[in-house]
């Protein structure tokens, strides 16, 4: 092992030598806390860009109990983040779903659990790109005083394409870089975008008890309780757009053979980031409800109109002469969430290539930042090539793989979960603790994500979900849904004819702990 590594010492011989167990893969260790690591996750979730295009979606389906479906779609999140902390405490490997599949199901399941997590990250990079080019013109527009004249430049298909490549250059190059670097601009862009959102809806509630509100709404228990909510259909759609709000937790799991502490830290910075965040999302829910109410006119939160942007168009009312401050929000969750996503697909692709389930290729890691380089372009150039494809042959398509994401993010997280409960089968009624982190709460969740991919799947299916793009009869996000997992498939089978020895357990075996780590706990 490198001399960079210092004290950490190997998990298992390396994977070239035999034996299927994991095995360390050159990054360096130890260079990320567990503050840097909730930054992160923070970061990638990108708070500030995720709720100003949810809320108002949401808001059409449930009304006021938007709270009441944050709660529920949090719900789900703990349990699979409870399954990730226990495996990760077992086995910390930069692999996560796809190492942690493979050790509980075998090598296919494993290569396809890997597979969705790169596909869910390659969707998310291409539209935080796109995002990012729209706000950049926004913000001039507001600070310059041109309503709408510079921002319409960001719908040039040209013009966007061209800065959302500088913008996907700029992310690329900082997290090719050490982790060092990553963390310091984590540090502050994160501080910035949680301070405004704050802010923001601090100023909404000042707003609302000095009479100056657009449509005051008091504050009620009612908006916390799910069973409000008019209708099952309802509620699921509720809950699929809040599982998506949720989504990027699992970054702090990707770094943990970069983490201080890998068994424990990861875990611990995963629950940290999901609570935060659903105290934020509450906070700013609350607020703006109180603030806009539920109407379909206006500023009210059920506007079609506003519902794209609602941070945008409240900005104004709310904040005066420092609206500008929520586009610049956004731009920045954007920005550095599309620099933190690159750490998920690069150091999956990194661990898939290091136990030969992808080419060799894919396990360089660079030999000055210890980072993995090819991985990260890689990554780039995809989301890249996809994001540009996109934006001329079909605009709204391009929209529809947030739905899309949706599918992916149920579909990886479902496995993970799973694979929790079956690795740790002869561990279930050690204790009591056991029969709730190894068994009950990631069965729970994974049921939960499973049901709501069916649901997904086949209300999909109708070419009026979505942006209404049809393709062959079906929903386009039906049909971006099913091709992505069977290029996934493909790609699997064709690997397993190039590379049998992954698939035949020869670089990373199943394993079935006899006893956990109870030492470590």
């Amino acid at each position: 092992m490198s001399d960079h590594l210092g004290a950490a010492a190997p998990l298992a011989p390396p994977a070239s030598e035999g034996g299927g167990g994991l095995s360390s893969k050159g990054l360096s260790a130890g260079t990320v806390g567990l503050i840097g690591a909730v930054v992160i996750g923070i970061s990638c979730i990108a708070p500030a860009y995720t709720l100003t295009a949810a809320l108002g979606p949401t808001v059409s389906e449930v009304g006021f109990q938007v709270p009441a479906i944050i709660l529920v779609g949090f719900i789900p999140m703990l349990l699979v983040a409870f399954g990730y902390r226990e495996l990760n405490r077992q086995m910390p490997d930069a692999g996560t779903s796809f190492t942690w599949a493979a050790r509980a199901f075998g090598p296919w399941v494993g290569w396809m659990a890997g597979w969705g997590l790169i596909a869910a990250t390659i969707l998310v990079l291409s539209n935080l790109a796109g995002i990012a080019v729209e706000f950049l013109f926004l913000l001039i527009d507001q600070i310059a005083g041109s309503p709408g004249s510079i921002a319409e430049l960001a719908f040039n298909p040209f013009i966007n394409v061209a800065v959302c490549l500088l913008f996907m250059l700029g992310a690329t190059t900082i997290s090719y870089r050490d982790m060092q670097t990553t963390q310091k601009l984590q540090y502050v862009l994160v501080s910035f975008q949680v301070l405004v959102l704050v802010i923001f809806s601090v100023a909404a509630f000042v707003h609302v008890a000095q009479g100056n509100a657009f449509d005051a709404s008091p504050v009620e228990l009612s908006w916390f309780n799910p069973f409000a909510v008019g209708s099952i259909t309802a509620v699921v759609a509720g809950l699929s757009l809040s599982i998506f709000i949720f989504w990027g937790w699992d970054v702090t799991l990707t770094m943990n053979e970069e983490t201080k502490d890998p068994e424990r830290t990861p875990g611990r910075a995963a629950t940290l980031t999901v609570i935060t965040i659903v105290v934020l999302y509450l906070l700013i829910s609350v607020s703006l409800l109180a603030f806009a109410g539920t109407g379909s006119e206006g500023l009210g939160l059920g506007n079609e109109d506003i519902q794209a942007n609602v941070f945008f168009f409240l900005s104004g009312p709310i904040l005066g002469p420092l609206a500008f401050l929520v586009s610049l929000a956004v731009l920045t969750s954007s920005a550095s969430s599309l620099q933190s996503t690159f750490v998920s697909p690069a150091r999956t692709l990194l661990a898939m290539g290091h136990y030969g389930a992808l080419p060799r290729r894919f396990a360089e890691v660079s030999p000055r930042f210890f980072t993995p380089g090819f991985a990260t372009i890689v990554s780039a150039v995809v989301a890249s090539v996809f994001y540009t494809i996109m934006r001329f042959v079909n605009e709204n398509v391009l929209w529809d793989t947030i739905t899309t994401l949706g599918l992916m993010i149920c579909f990886y997280y479902g496995i993970t979960a799973f694979a929790c409960v079956w690795y740790f089968r002869k561990q279930w009624f050690d204790s009591v603790r056991n029969v709730f982190f190894t068994l009950l709460f990631p069965l729970v969740g994974g049921i939960i994500l499973a049901v709501l991919f069916g649901i997904t799947l086949v209300e999909s299916m109708d070419p009026d979900y979505g942006s209404g793009t049809e393709w062959f009869g079906l929903g386009s996000v039906f049909v971006l849904g099913v091709a992505i997992i069977g290029i996934g498939l493909i790609i699997m089978i064709w690997q397993a004819i190039r590379r049998p020895a992954y698939f035949r357990g020869e670089t990373l075996s199943i394993d079935a702990p006899a006893s956990l780590r109870r030492s470590r706990r």
